[in-house]
């Protein structure tokens, strides 16, 4: 088939792109770089890149007409600045728009997008969080912006799959606690968590669900999610063992922040029905991976859809 994949460049739809690749798909990808990394662009022959903004109509559009993609895989979001409300809608709204109308007008046969799951708040009602939770738009532009996307999706007739993540960590991660830590620690900076709480799966565990819904599997809304969730200290040790810190230094604690969940943690009932048993890899495991490609291709910046805290 030939596949188009936005946000090429980072973490999620570069792995994806390697996983298609290695099937033998052609597969066409955009990015800006605005957090993607020319590092992580798949070197084959079966590989087309285009730079730019989904944003851009015409751009979109020549995509279109010139690689007549059977699946778009959209993985492309502004998540930069949370202060910058024009770029998230311009990226997460008006982009996302830009793809599903080309892609109803293409025929695409199947659209998978990635989702966040703080379209449900920073204070969700259930803890697991269930798929018929209200969306609640009280935390970030981000979540508004890429909620925006999900209603056109659900609006087009497109067939699609919509994965409402848990935090994706591991290998190529550029954004988040993981990267964070990771950098602080090596320069010597100290760290802090709060008392919240995640489920961290690894992107390749993600990657392997994401090829079940190229071929075809579910349709509709899913939450990829293992079902567990840690805390934000389990995650800071699995980093400090990783990097054999002894004695590890103490993280300040601070409280949650307003913008921030005190959990984020999905049932993932649905998704289990419909694509299978998914064996999700440890978290020291993934943290290690994680690990082993800062140390080669370093981190890109301490950057969070998070407000700044004090450093």
């Amino acid at each position: 088939m030939k596949i188009l994949i936005t946000g090429v460049a980072g973490q999620v739809g570069s792995h994806v792109a390697d996983a298609l690749i290695e099937r033998g798909h052609e597969v066409c990808g955009i990015d800006n770089f605005a957090t993607g990394r020319r590092v992580h662009l798949p070197k084959s022959d079966l590989f087309k890149f285009y730079e730019g903004s989904i944003a851009d109509f015409n751009l979109v559009n020549r995509i279109f007409e010139a690689e007549a993609p059977e699946v778009v895989v959209h993985a492309a979001a502004a998540y930069k600045d949370p202060d910058d409300w024009q770029e998230d809608l311009q990226t997460n709204s008006i982009g996302g728009i830009n793809l599903i109308q080309a892609s109803v007008a293409a025929g695409v046969q199947r659209f998978v997008y990635f989702q966040t799951a703080l379209v449900y708040g920073v204070k969700p009602l259930t803890n697991p969080i269930t798929l018929d939770h209200p969306r609640r738009v009280d935390n970030s532009s981000y979540s508004i912006s890429k909620g925006v996307c999900e209603d056109y999706l659900t609006l087009s007739g497109l067939s699609h799959v919509i994965f409402r993540l848990a935090n994706v960590i591991g290998d190529r991660c550029v954004s988040g606690p993981l990267p964070i830590f990771y950098q602080r620690l090596i320069d010597g900076k100290n760290c802090f968590v709060t008392p919240a709480r995640r489920d961290f799966v690894y992107v390749g565990d993600l990657v392997s669900a994401s090829l079940l819904a190229v071929d075809g599997a579910g349709e509709g809304a899913y939450h990829f999610s293992s079902g567990k969730d840690f805390a934000i200290r389990e995650l800071y040790d699995a980093v400090t063992r990783a990097l054999n810190l002894d004695p590890a230094p103490e993280p300040d604690l601070r409280p949650i922040g307003n913008d921030e969940a005190s959990s984020i943690l999905l049932d993932p009932t649905r998704t289990f029905e419909d694509f299978g048993t998914i064996t999700f890899t440890p978290l020291e495991e993934t943290v290690s991976r994680g690990i082993k490609y800062f140390k080669e291709f370093g981190t890109a910046g301490e950057i969070t859809h998070l407000k700044a805290k004090a450093n």
